[in-house]
């Protein structure tokens, strides 16, 4: 049978399973609260449901680690989207406890992601890595954890719209160290996703051609994909390269911070993006700003798609974002067709008028 003790004010348990021995502390100074815990463990170890004490000691950090790893193993293509997630996520829960991460917390992480302007689309995001952690952890071999917290899904009413205009692109663009400089000019051109243009190397890039060359192991849809360089982006790839040469020739990155690969920058970008006063902004925004461009262009929908990767009509039509410039411009266009439509038709009437006035003559005898 278990017994309780105290160590100073805070009361102690001790109970055995499987005949060996273990001491806990209940954190509290209420014999109340020893009981209680005191008769859970009694009934886990009756029915074989004892984790062991060390389930009560792992922390966020171990979970968020082992979540990181799952992605490095099987060689997911969103690892730089998880990174993110993750680095969110510590900010909030730290060096907390897993068993200290209840639903009310949860609820308290949401307020607070809501509280920075985040859509309910990025938080669910979040929230799911959240939730892939436990589940991760209660699949280890012992479990680190053995319950999840109630983790809710937001509604997503808020489809992304955001885009920059050249304007925008230029002013932020000055406002980033010189490492990002590139790494958005890409972006800004090609619409390329952000965890292709970090992990592109030299051997996809062709000079003579002009072009980049994906591999289906480069995209996230898994099929290849060709980008020509013209103008801006062609120089900007050319710097990279004589800079990379003169300082860190074995870097197999075209976009490399101090000859290594650029991790996350969440910081830099926000501080960045308020500096110039396009809070809120996220780097995807230039995917959707690429399309756009396309579509403006004239670009045949079906070259563009091959262009941006995007495998289904639905999600590009999703990021071919429309504002209120482009209403007028529209409305414009609509006008000026109506006025055309109605000359054509003026000149038919006068046209059709000067006809009869002439075959009545022509009956008189006049000429």
């Amino acid at each position: 049978m278990g017994s309780l003790f105290k160590r100073g004010k805070v009361f102690w348990i001790k109970y055995y399973v499987n005949g060996k021995p273990y001491r806990e502390s209940s954190h509290s100074k209420k014999e109340t609260d020893a009981k209680r815990l005191l008769k859970l463990r009694e009934g886990q170890g009756v029915e074989g449901r004892f984790p062991g004490l060390k389930v009560e000691r792992i922390r966020f950090v171990e979970l968020a680690e082992d979540y990181l790893t799952d992605y490095r193993v099987n060689e997911k293509k969103s690892l730089v989207r998880a990174e993110e997630c993750v680095w969110e996520l510590k900010n909030f829960f730290g060096d907390m406890r897993a068993v200290e991460i209840t639903s009310d917390k949860v609820n308290r992480y949401i307020e607070k992601r809501q509280d920075d302007e985040m859509s309910n689309a990025s938080i669910n995001r979040e929230l799911s890595a959240l939730k892939r952690m436990f589940s991760l952890g209660m699949q280890q071999t012992p479990p680190k954890v053995v319950r999840c917290p109630h983790i809710p899904r937001l509604e997503e009413n808020n489809v992304r719209s955001g885009f920059f205009e050249r304007n925008d692109f230029l002013r932020l663009r000055s406002a980033l160290p010189d490492y990002l400089k590139p790494v958005i000019t890409m972006a800004f051109n090609t619409g390329m996703r952000k965890g292709e243009i970090l992990s592109l190397t030299w051997d996809k890039v062709d000079f003579f051609g002009k072009k980049i060359t994906l591999s289906p192991d480069d995209t996230k849809n898994k099929k290849s994909r060709t980008l020509f360089l013209e103008e801006e982006l062609y120089d900007v790839i050319v710097a990279q390269k004589k800079r990379c040469g003169m300082l860190y020739p074995t870097c197999p990155y075209v976009f490399s911070r101090e000859g290594k690969k650029i991790g996350q920058f969440v910081k830099t970008w926000k501080s960045a993006c308020i500096a110039v006063g396009l809070k809120g902004k996220l780097f995807h925004d230039f995917r959707r700003t690429a399309i756009r461009n396309m579509v403006r262009a004239g670009i045949p929908d079906k070259i563009a798609m091959a262009m941006s990767g995007h495998k289904t009509r639905s999600v590009y039509d999703r990021y071919n974002i429309i504002n209120e410039e482009d209403l007028k411009l529209a409305a414009k266009d609509v006008a000026e067709y109506i006025k055309e439509t109605d000359e054509s038709l003026e000149q038919q009437r006068h046209g059709h008028k000067m006809g009869t006035i002439c075959n009545f003559s022509q009956k008189r005898g006049e000429p």
